[in-house]
Formats: structure tokens, C-alpha cells, sequence
């Protein structure tokens, strides 16, 4: 079984790479994806290399984001690993004067193809989310905001307003759809 050391030092500079996003580092951003990798988060599903240019698009709008990432927890089966991250991401539209975070965790298939380890699946599972006033009361489209999950209402009212839809209702702390994330995930990591 892989589980060494130096495995779990790669998986978790794959999981701190994250700060490429928010730097718009994207070449470096794309090292911690294989060719075939996908993603499905609030505002985006699909090929991770679409998600990088989404990504620049998001860059240009007036919605800013930063991601504080913690330590992962890998469970591994030899060349494949699921990594569950806890994940805290910022996010502000500076036209609206507006702000929101969203307490989320990570869930990575990882694997490793031909000695490096990069991520295969990104998902995320959202457990707690709230707005922030950065100058000052602002008013919130009450009815907007109750469209989505309490868990990501307020990074998904921010996306929305900033033109990047959110699609479907996500994985929250406990839900239905975490627990069939999770059972998928062990199918592909005993595969």
C-alpha cells in the first residue's frame, strides 16, 4: 500500500497549490490536474482546463476570491488516494461592496500516473457560509439569496450577481449528496 512520507508531502502540495488559483498563476495551476481531471463547484462543472479559463474570466470581473486551505486527510489504496481538505473561501464583489465566505472541505481523487501525483476528481461539499459588509451595510436581494443552500447562499448570491451562474444545488455538511459523493469516492479508490 502507498503511503510513505514522500506521497503524503506530494498530495499536500497538490492541495496547497490551490494558492496558484488566486495568484493567477495558471501554468502552475494546471500542474496539479491530469490531462482528464474534472472539476464541480458552485460555478463551474466540467474539464479542469475549461475551469482555467473560467478562472481568467472570473480574474477580469470585478469578484475577487481567496482560498485558505488546511491540512488534507488521505486515505490511500496503493496509486490512488481520496483527500478530504477543509477549505475556507473569500470572496467579495468590489462594485456591490459585498463580501461572503463559505467554510468548505475539498473532495479529491487523487492518483498517481507515471511517478506524480495529481488530482483526477475535485468536488465540493459545503458546510457553513455567511456574507461580510467590507464598507458598510449593504442590501442583500433577500429572495435571491434564499435560492440556494444556507451552507454557500452567500458565495453563490455572490457569484450570481458577478455573472457566474451557479447551476444546481451542491453538497452540504450531512446531506444526501455528500453521502453518495463519499460512496462513489470509495468505489473509485477500491477500483
Amino acid at each position: 500500500m502507498t503511503n510513505s512520507v514522500e506521497d503524503r508531502l506530494a498530495i499536500s502540495d497538490l492541495m496547497t497549490g490551490w494558492i496558484h488559483r488566486d495568484l493567477a498563476e495558471w501554468d502552475r495551476l494546471r500542474g496539479l490536474f491530469h490531462d482528464d481531471g474534472v472539476i464541480e463547484v458552485t460555478w463551474f462543472e466540467g474539464p479542469f482546463s475549461q475551469f482555467i479559463e473560467g478562472s481568467i474570466n472570473m480574474g477580469a470581473s470585478p469578484l475577487r476570491t481567496k482560498h485558505m486551505i488546511g491540512a488534507p486527510v488521505i486515505t490511500f489504496n496503493n496509486h490512488k488516494a481520496l483527500v478530504e481538505t477543509n477549505a475556507v473561501i473569500v470572496a467579495e464583489n468590489v462594485d456591490l461592496k459585498l463580501g461572503g465566505a463559505a467554510h468548505n472541505r475539498f473532495y479529491d481523487w487523487v492518483e498517481k500516473r507515471q511517478g506524480e501525483w495529481r488530482i483526477v476528481k475535485r468536488q465540493s461539499i459545503y458546510d457553513m457560509g455567511y456574507f461580510t459588509f467590507p464598507q458598510g451595510l449593504v442590501t442583500i436581494d433577500n429572495d435571491a439569496a434564499a435560492n440556494y443552500p444556507r451552507e454557500y447562499a452567500a458565495l453563490a448570491y455572490l457569484l450570481e450577481k458577478s455573472g457566474f451562474g451557479v447551476n444546481r444545488v451542491f453538497a452540504t455538511k450531512g446531506s444526501a449528496l455528500e453521502k453518495a459523493m463519499k460512496e462513489e469516492g470509495q468505489r473509485w479508490l477500491k477500483s
